[in-house]
């Protein structure tokens, strides 16, 4: 069976606490569901698969299908990889193909609206112990935080800081010029008020990124400006077989290949590198889409797996637009839709991210109809 993408929305991404910060996961999921569907011209779905890190629980892709009135007979499943919870969720239904089958497949991330988090207390004196972020790995093993670990990834693999900022100052440069262009318009799906993506910076130059600090470690090489934004934002792609998108007659993402892969989790940033070199050296991507978490880091995973950086990011990438964890793989599979079928552009694409504790998911898709 050939699973086939043919049709692929996202929200708006906004900063953590901006535009869409009164706005739940649910709420933020549901209009991007909806939006799929209604393009397709789709009514019945089997399954709605959403990645989502920060919860609030609850299985937020049964929530968000019901409020995007799938009706109560309609599945979900919440699936959490991590930052690479989107793109898992997207291969996740692909696998579940087997014939007239329609999935609905992405992912949410609400930050700005994400229940606090505390460790309960041990006894009657002590108080909860709130933290930021769960564990990734056990402590014996080594359980670093991104930013360090970015850090530590671009200097093992020789990535100085003015390559850095001239990658993150062309992935806002571009996502601007994308905005200008229109080349959003047709995938994006207003919430409220937002209707754009919040974050992309005019003016930012690399000789203007060279005046920021570093932001992890004393001598490190990654700062505020050269690393993604906290953001909230959701992806959805509508997948079923090849045989139904021939009958609908539409154009649309074909899979050809995917791979998960795992690396030492404190090197978390490589984690898809094993995936890409594995698909690598299958097909050659035209066009790549590749999570920008960390300038140093992204640089590092696409010289690893042997791909030209200017292939990555043609409309910019997270550092410009936003890192919405749960919603990143999914964000990347739309933005490849757009560049591959609403274009009619590059016939072979790859997207690829890695997620906290080492892992890394890649994907291979060709254009179809």
């Amino acid at each position: 069976m050939n699973p086939v993408l043919i049709a692929a929305r996202r929200s708006p991404i906004g900063e953590a606490g901006g535009l869409l910060r009164n706005v739940e996961a649910d709420r933020l999921a549901a209009p991007v569901l909806r939006a799929v569907l209604d393009d397709a011209g789709i009514e019945r779905v089997d399954d709605v698969l959403l990645g989502n890190v920060l919860g609030p629980g609850g299985n937020p892709a049964r929530v968000a299908a019901l409020r995007a009135g799938l009706g109560e007979a309609t599945p979900g499943m919440t699936i959490d990889r991590q930052c690479a919870s989107g793109l898992s969720a997207i291969t996740t239904a692909a696998s579940m193909v087997s014939g007239d089958e329609f999935f609905l497949a992405g992912g949410v991330e609400s930050p700005s609206t994400a229940p606090w988090r505390a460790w309960r207390p041990r006894n009657a004196t002590e108080p909860p112990r709130f933290y930021q972020r769960a564990p990734f790995a056990p402590s014996d093993i080594g359980d670093p935080d991104m930013g360090p670990a970015a850090d530590l990834v671009a200097a093992e693999a020789g990535i100085g800081r003015e390559r850095q900022d001239a990658f993150a100052a062309r992935s806002h440069a571009r996502a601007v010029a994308a905005q200008d262009a229109g080349r959003f318009d047709a995938e994006l799906v207003p919430i409220g008020s937002a209707t754009s993506d919040e974050r992309p910076r005019r003016g930012f130059t690399p000789e203007r990124l060279a005046r920021f600090r570093p932001a992890f470690t004393p001598d490190g090489t990654a700062t505020a400006a050269n690393s993604c934004g906290i953001s909230d934002g959701a992806a959805a792609v509508l997948v079923t077989s090849e045989e139904q998108r021939a009958k609908l007659g539409v154009p649309g993402l074909r899979l050809i290949g995917w791979q998960t892969s795992g690396v030492d989790p404190n090197r978390l940033g490589l984690g898809a590198v094993p995936a890409m070199r594995a698909l690598c050296e299958q097909r050659t991507p035209e066009v790549v889409e590749f999570n920008e978490a960390f300038a140093g880091q992204a640089l590092a995973c696409l010289d690893a797996a042997g791909l030209d950086d200017e292939l990555a990011g043609p409309d910019g990438g997270a550092i410009a637009l936003g890192h919405p964890w749960g919603a990143s793989g999914a964000v990347l599979v739309v933005r490849l839709f757009s560049r591959m079928v609403r274009q009619d552009g590059p016939r072979i694409g790859m997207a690829a991210l890695s997620s906290g504790g080492g892992l890394g998911v890649a994907t291979m898709w060709e254009r179809v109809g």
